[in-house]
């Protein structure tokens, strides 16, 4: 991948590629039906983020994944992070 379309999006969102290639390598083996494996994601995406997650939302975001079977992904982290 072209390293100007890493910096441009690091610029952007003031996001680390780094940590975000960390995060997914991490994730590729992790096992998200056990609670304290997602706790441990959805705190480490709310750091790379720099978003804070309340104790409220993580317990809904772990609820969700762990017991309700939704997939983890940015996407669905983000779209429950962003629910008023």
């Amino acid at each position: 991948m072209d390293n100007g379309f890493f910096k441009n999006i690091e610029k952007k969102t003031g996001v680390n590629m780094k940590d975000i290639f960390d995060l997914a390598n991490s994730l590729q083996n992790a096992n998200f039906k056990d609670e304290k494996t997602v706790r441990n994601v959805i705190k480490r995406v709310s750091q790379i983020a720099n978003k804070p997650v309340s104790k409220d939302m993580e317990d809904q975001i772990v609820k969700s994944i762990v017991n309700d079977g939704k997939q983890l992904d940015f996407n669905t982290i983000a779209q429950m992070m962003n629910k008023k």
